[in-house]
C-alpha cells in the first residue's frame, strides 16, 4: 500500500508549508499522477474506496481531494459513473478559457482564420514570459477569430519550439489549440492567467478586423500553464469591442 510521502507530493505543493491537512496531500499525490501520465485525459480514477487503500487514507479524505480537484477543472465527477481526468474538448474551451461574448450575451466558440506559423528565436519578452532561454527557438501562430461571421479577435501565441515541436508546420491547426496540445504533446493546458487592458487599433489590426485605425480594443494577455505548473503558451488577443464583451463570472 502507497502510503502518503512528503516525497511524494507533487511540484506545485513544493512552496506549501510542511503540514497540509491530509486531503491537500492526496490532492497533491493524484495531481502528480495526473503530471506522469498515469492517468491520461478522459480516464476514469479508480474508486474512492480503491484510492483510500492505495493511500491509506479514508474514502471522506480522498473524496474531499477528489471535490477539491474537480473545484479546479482538473477531474470531472458524474453521479453514477465516476471520476474522471479532464480533458480539452469544445466546451471546456467554450466556458473555462472563452470570455468573449456578443450583444446578446450568448457563449460561441469562434471559428479561427491562421494568418501565419513562423518560427524564430525568443525575444528577451517571450522568453520571460515562457521561461525560457533566450534565444530559445519559439513557434509564433498569427490568427483571426471569427464570432458571429464576424472577424473580432487578431490573436498572437508563442510556443516553445521544444515543447511543441514542428506545430503548425504541416498547416494543421485546429481551432481549439488546447486538444492538441493535449492529444498530439501530452501537455494539458490546466489553468490560465489573464491582464486585462484597454488599447487601440494599428492600421494593421485594423484592416484585419474592418475597423477605424486607433479605434479601442481590449488586450488580454494570457499565460496559460499545464499541470506541474510550468509556462506552456503566451497569447495576446485584441478584441473588437463595439460589439462584443468581456464577460466573466465572480463567485
Amino acid at each position: 500500500m502507497n502510503q502518503i510521502s512528503t516525497r511524494d507530493i507533487a511540484p506545485r505543493s513544493a512552496g506549501a508549508p510542511a503540514r497540509q491537512p491530509l486531503y491537500a496531500q492526496v490532492k497533491a499525490l493524484i495531481l502528480r499522477r495526473l503530471i506522469d501520465g498515469v492517468w491520461r485525459p478522459g480516464t476514469m480514477l479508480p474508486s474512492e474506496i480503491q484510492l483510500g487503500v492505495d493511500f491509506g487514507v479514508s474514502q471522506g479524505t480522498v473524496r474531499k481531494a477528489l471535490d477539491a480537484l474537480a473545484a479546479e477543472n482538473l477531474v470531472v465527477r458524474h453521479q453514477g459513473r465516476g471520476t474522471f481526468v479532464a480533458e480539452h474538448d469544445t466546451d471546456r474551451a467554450l466556458f473555462h478559457f472563452f470570455h468573449m461574448v456578443g450583444e446578446n450575451a450568448e457563449r460561441q466558440l469562434p471559428e479561427s482564420q491562421i494568418l501565419s506559423c513562423r518560427y524564430g528565436k525568443a525575444t528577451a519578452t517571450e522568453a520571460s514570459r515562457l521561461a525560457l532561454p533566450k534565444g530559445d527557438s519559439v513557434a509564433r501562430i498569427r490568427r483571426v477569430r471569427i464570432l458571429g461571421g464576424v472577424p473580432a479577435i487578431v490573436e498572437t501565441i508563442v510556443l516553445s519550439e521544444a515543447l511543441f515541436p514542428e506545430i503548425g508546420r504541416d498547416g494543421d491547426l485546429p481551432n481549439t489549440l488546447y486538444e492538441l496540445y493535449e492529444r498530439r504533446y501530452e501537455v494539458t493546458v490546466a489553468r490560465a492567467e489573464e491582464r486585462l487592458r484597454a488599447t487601440s487599433a494599428s492600421a494593421a489590426v485594423a484592416d484585419l478586423l474592418g475597423i477605424a485605425v486607433a479605434a479601442p480594443l481590449l488586450e488580454i494577455d494570457r499565460t496559460a500553464f499545464s499541470l506541474d505548473g510550468g509556462p506552456v503558451e503566451w497569447r495576446l488577443s485584441l478584441c473588437e469591442t463595439t460589439t462584443h464583451y468581456y464577460q466573466a463570472e465572480l463567485v
